[in-house]
């Protein structure tokens, strides 16, 4: 037995908890500073984690933008404004979400089985608009919004979505679908089903680790989104949380613990689902390099 292997183990164990230390510094600081009181966030001698967590000052960050409007736009008194950019975030990053999953799974699926005319040139266009900067189309798109008087609502944030779900996800899916054995849709033919019903019961089922991948990179995308509803939205009631967020600073950057406890509060339910996710993103990605 090698006596050396046990030793390398250990030290590259060592080396990867220092680098997730390092990594996730950041990150407790910003916890901490979340539940450090006040009079304390100054001080030099401050430790990472406070020793008496201030958790009200969640509450207070919640709270501090009120509008007068509810959940379901019914006047109220000093209504968070919080709640309404999750509830706004949270219909944004859903409706994405499923947009761009079924639709760039059907046409990474036309790309990867049917046969049509001009299909690889046509591909070959998809992917060329992965190098367009979006500062380009960012005119034009406004304009076409603003024809149907859809600026300042969620329309020009959602909509987009479903109609082919972008072509980064195109190109993910049909390499995963490209793996999959073409002598199971023959089967599937061979028994009357059709290109729809194929997609549907035979690479759907077999493509869960892809569309997993597509839909978590999809909601954080549209979870952490800034540029387009501080373009397309005006009022506070169409706000996200990440441009309400921005708003926060503005208003109350002398009170960084509150920053911090709105901070976290938008990264965690990230945190959460990407932990939850991350095995179908693994398996995606070692999937994905498999041939044959």
């Amino acid at each position: 037995m090698d006596r050396r292997r046990p030793l390398s183990v250990t030290i590259r164990y060592i080396v990867l908890i220092a680098l997730g230390v390092v990594f996730a510094f950041p990150f407790i600081w910003m916890v901490g500073t979340s539940l450090t009181a006040p009079s304390e966030i100054l001080a030099k001698d401050r430790p990472v984690i406070p020793a008496h967590p201030q958790w009200e000052n969640y509450k207070k960050a919640w709270t501090a933008i009120p509008v007068n409007t509810d959940l379901f736009g019914r006047p109220a008194q000093d209504f968070p404004a919080f709640a309404i950019f999750a509830r706004n975030t949270v219909t944004v990053a859903v409706l994405c979400m499923i947009g761009q999953t079924l639709t760039a799974a059907m046409v990474a699926y036309a790309f990867a089985r049917l046969r049509f005319p001009f299909r690889e040139p046509l591909f070959l266009l998809v992917l060329s608009t992965m190098m367009l900067p979006p500062q380009v189309t960012m005119i034009p798109t406004f304009i076409m919004w603003a024809i149907p008087g859809w600026i300042d609502s969620l329309k020009p944030l959602i909509i987009p979505s479903f109609f082919g779900g972008g072509a980064f996800f195109i190109f993910l899916l049909r390499q995963f679908f490209l793996t999959i054995p073409k002598e199971l849709e023959e089967a599937a033919t061979i028994d009357g089903c059709g290109p729809f019903r194929i997609f549907w019961n035979v690479i759907v089922p077999l493509s869960k680790p892809a569309l997993a991948t597509v839909a978590l990179f999809s909601f954080i995308g549209s979870w952490n989104d800034f540029l387009g509803p501080l373009i397309y939205t005006q009022s506070i009631e169409k706000k996200t949380l990440a441009v309400g967020l921005n708003a926060f600073k503005t208003l109350l950057g002398t009170q960084p613990h509150l920053l911090m406890a709105a901070s976290v509060a938008m990264l965690v339910p990230i945190l959460v689902i990407f932990f939850f996710a991350q095995k179908y993103f693994v398996q995606s990605v070692v999937t994905t390099g498999v041939k044959g």
